[in-house]
């Protein structure tokens, strides 16, 4: 049950002044695809390339908010879809204290990540397709996942038993089978720059 009289506060100090405290502009870098597809791997490495430039981040990584906020949920699809609802609204409030927010999350319905576009102002919301294919995300089993989907002791798994609907027009399109971490790396911070979401 919703909850119901609830009325907006609205706060003294504004994202646009705790941003321009930081000197910066806030948005969201939100990683998505298959287990092993190099989502947190990349997500890390943009993290620290955005730190060397004295930009203020966070990582929201799918594993390790499982482990808190979210580990009430498993991986049936409303559980999926809650999962990203609330990874949405906090990745929201990140952006509203004026961070720049990276997530790797699965985030396999293209509904709930066209949701999570939409709390944000245009612009402030850049989607990391990794199209890594899924012979290779197998392949690297890094975790043993895939065998354990295949042997039938883990349902509801991405790619083996449950789908992934895959971005339509995101903002970039990486292949860890055929690319660098590096070479991941410079292209979102190339179309960042592009973008003019970069100090300069």
């Amino acid at each position: 049950m919703s909850a119901t009289n609830i009325v907006w506060h609205s706060p003294i100090v504004t994202k646009e002044s705790r941003s321009t405290l930081k000197k910066q502009h806030p948005f969201i870098v939100w990683f998505t695809g298959y287990s092993g597809s190099g989502k947190s791997t990349i997500a890390n490495a943009v993290e620290q390339r955005l730190s060397e430039l004295n930009l203020h981040t966070y990582l929201l990584d799918g594993d390790n908010v499982r482990n808190g906020l979210n580990k009430d949920l498993g991986f049936n699809d409303a559980d999926r879809k809650e999962n990203i609802r609330r990874i949405g609204e906090m990745a929201k409030l990140f952006v509203d204290a004026g961070l720049i927010v990276i997530t790797a999350f699965i985030s396999p319905f293209k509904h709930e990540r066209q949701t999570v576009r939409e709390l944000v102002k245009k612009g402030e919301f850049f989607e990391v397709y990794m199209n890594t294919p899924l012979t290779t995300c197998e392949e690297r089993d890094s975790k043993g996942l895939y065998k354990k989907a295949r042997a039938g002791e883990i349902k509801n798994f991405t790619g083996i038993d449950s789908t992934y609907e895959p971005p339509v027009n995101p903002e970039v399109t990486l292949d860890t089978s055929s690319m660098t971490v590096e070479e991941c790396v410079n292209r979102v911070i190339e179309h960042l720059n592009n973008a003019g979401i970069l100090p300069q």
